[in-house]
């Protein structure tokens, strides 16, 4: 039974599958939810064990020594909003992580559509070579025969040698293409190439450049990312400025200490003690540190803010390309058509008049050369045409999984995070992302 042809969704769902680059930035985001476990956990208490040992030696050259063992317990119970903003600020760094995980599944899978086109037109490419060849064998073969009977010169059976010589080393050149673009497959989806079927139908566009622009502002996942970065910057801003504020503490401390009764019998005594106790500090002076800390951090306000704004110039500018791209092509694509149509007509009528002996050998080979040319370029404007359109709906943000309904099961950026934002320390909580990085690992 013969192999199913490999569609454009299926190069799409094996580059989803197989990219590094996907998981690379997954484990990039699980760092960043990891940012905000540790911004929660600083407003739990810190629970720690000290152990001392210490000896001193008196005038009397009597060594004394001495040990102890606490448990000592701190706990921020008030900090105007410090640790609020810290906890924030980690919240909107993994909302922009998120996007850039998106972005880069865009990137997967445009990458793949770009690998599936490539090989489909270095296949169509190397067919139309193939039968260059075989033509201009055939013209060869002609030549020989009407210089036999002494219609033709020798040099025009010399002609037609090397266009078959310049047409089989094309030949060799988009064999040799074709195995570049199966190797930029294989990079792409883990696998070669089999038998690809051809495209599905171009997808549904917006019904004008404007809206097609809008969509982008609304959706793509570099202007999302960076609005959440430029809100993380303006929460950092008021998170430097609460570091001025004054921090209130409450601590706790059990523990035993064990020390010699008196300098002179050796004997020890073991003595316990136990305290509760209220701190409340704040920084008067820091040499000017926490005035450069605010400053930096409303310079780096200032500059998400305009990176948010370049970003948004840049994506427009991708969607205006882009459209402009789909149009050329579909331009190229009919002028091309009414090229193929005179050039086939100018062969054939050229290759009658030779019969004829009203048109030379040269002249019947240019012909022919001219339609290889035309349809050499219209395979290239119709792969130009469809790539397009998926560069399209990149530069929209609608390039992902979800919106292609490729019909494969997709990373719960969510999961990771649910698992772990709450601070786990508990065995069972454990137990739990655990579970929650084996699923990660499946998927």
């Amino acid at each position: 039974m013969p192999a199913r042809a490999e569609s454009l969704a299926d190069t799409m769902v094996a580059a989803y599958r197989h990219s590094a680059l996907i998981d690379q930035n997954r484990a990039v985001l699980r760092a960043a939810d990891e940012d905000v476990a540790a911004a929660v956990a600083a407003l739990r208490p810190v629970v720690e064990w000290v152990a001392q040992y210490g000896a001193a030696r008196d005038e009397g050259s009597t060594t004394r020594r001495s040990t102890s063992l606490s448990i000592d317990a701190s706990l921020t119970l008030y900090d105007f909003g410090r640790s609020q903003l810290a906890i924030d600020g980690a919240k909107e760094t993994v909302l922009a992580t998120r996007q850039a995980l998106v972005a880069i599944e865009q990137q997967v899978l445009l990458d793949a559509a770009l690998a599936y086109f490539n090989v489909r037109e270095a296949i169509q490419q190397v067919a139309l070579q193939q039968n260059s060849v075989e033509v201009l064998s055939r013209e060869r073969q002609a030549a020989q025969d009407r210089f036999d009977v002494g219609e033709i010169t020798v040099t025009d059976v010399a002609l037609a040698d090397a266009q078959l010589a310049a047409t089989r080393a094309s030949l060799a050149a988009a064999n040799g293409d074709l195995e570049i673009q199966r190797e930029g497959y294989l990079a792409a989806t883990g696998k070669l190439p089999g038998t690809l079927s051809a495209p599905p139908p171009l997808p549904k566009l917006p019904a004008n450049l404007n809206e097609a622009r809008a969509i982008a502002q609304r959706s793509h996942p570099s202007v999302l990312q960076s609005q959440r970065q430029a809100a993380a910057a303006e929460i950092s801003v008021a998170a430097a400025a609460a570091e001025r504020n004054p921090t209130l503490s409450g601590t706790a401390s059990v523990g035993v200490s064990r020390q010699p009764q008196t300098a002179l019998n050796g004997n020890y005594g073991s003595t316990n003690s136990a305290s509760v106790g209220l701190r409340l500090d704040q920084t008067i002076y820091s040499g000017g540190r926490l005035s450069a800390s605010h400053r930096k951090a409303m310079a780096q306000r200032d500059q998400a803010r305009s990176s948010l704004l370049n970003t948004s110039r840049q994506v427009s500018q991708s969607v205006g390309e882009t459209w402009a791209n789909i149009a050329v092509a579909r331009a190229q694509i009919t002028a091309i058509a009414q090229q193929i149509s005179a050039a086939q007509q100018a062969y054939d009528g050229v290759r009658e008049e030779a019969l004829l002996g009203a048109r030379t050998t040269l002249d019947v080979l240019d012909a022919e050369q001219s339609l290889l040319e035309a349809r050499a370029d219209r395979i290239t404007a119709e792969s130009n045409l469809q790539l397009a359109h998926y560069q399209l709906l990149a530069a929209m943000g609608l390039l992902t999984v979800e919106n292609l309904k490729l019909g494969i099961p997709t990373y719960d950026p969510s999961q990771y995070y649910n698992a772990v934002r709450n601070a786990p320390a508990t065995s069972k909580q454990g137990e739990s992302l655990d579970r929650v990085l084996r699923a990660i690992g499946r998927n």
